[in-house]
């Protein structure tokens, strides 16, 4: 029983943390108004993530862990991948803004293994098809995954201003958009 609560306990702390670095950043988040969402104690932070920054770590690898699982990449079908990140992006508008303040606040920081890793092993997915003929080998896989990427995630990181001028606002069609732009890098 006591492992339970543990992880219950380290599961709402994560979401607590990923609300609140998503709304004030990393260095603007408070451990003690993450502690009271998660009604819990900054003691506990400390004792299961030893730091702020590594608590943030935790909600990283959280981040990654859910959009993975949300949205896994089919090499055979990009252009459905994209689509379904950029869904996952749009139903978890908290993802863009995590992403912008790691991009930030951590920048100088090395890579993180755990994203790496995941990133990693998509870009040799799509390698491997385009080794086996299934996909166009037009750009090197890691770079055509790194294009995906941005592109699933354009109506998310666009300015208000931008979009106001696209005037795309339903949901389906920017979802086709992103389908059909992603369609077009593999041709």
């Amino acid at each position: 029983m006591p492992t339970r609560d543990a992880d219950a306990t380290r599961q709402r702390l994560i979401d607590a943390a990923r609300a609140e670095f998503a709304q004030y950043g990393i260095a603007g988040a408070r451990v003690d108004r993450i502690a009271a969402n998660a009604k819990s104690n900054k003691a506990q932070i400390y004792h299961y993530y030893g730091s702020k920054d590594a608590l943030f770590d935790a909600v990283w690898e959280d981040l990654v862990t859910q959009i993975t699982e949300q949205a896994p990449i089919d090499a055979d079908d990009l252009p459905g991948y994209a689509a379904r990140l950029a869904d996952s992006y749009a139903a978890h508008p908290d993802i863009a803004r995590l992403i912008t303040w790691q991009r930030l606040e951590r920048s100088n920081d090395p890579p993180h293994a755990f994203a790496v890793a995941s990133t990693q092993n998509k870009a040799d997915q799509i390698a491997k098809a385009q080794a086996d003929g299934r996909i166009s080998d037009r750009f090197d896989a890691r770079v055509l995954l790194g294009m995906i990427i941005h592109l699933a995630a354009f109506w998310v990181t666009s300015n208000r201003d931008v979009l106001a001028v696209m005037g795309i606002s339903a949901a389906k069609r920017r979802r086709e958009i992103v389908r059909d732009a992603v369609a077009s890098l593999l041709t």
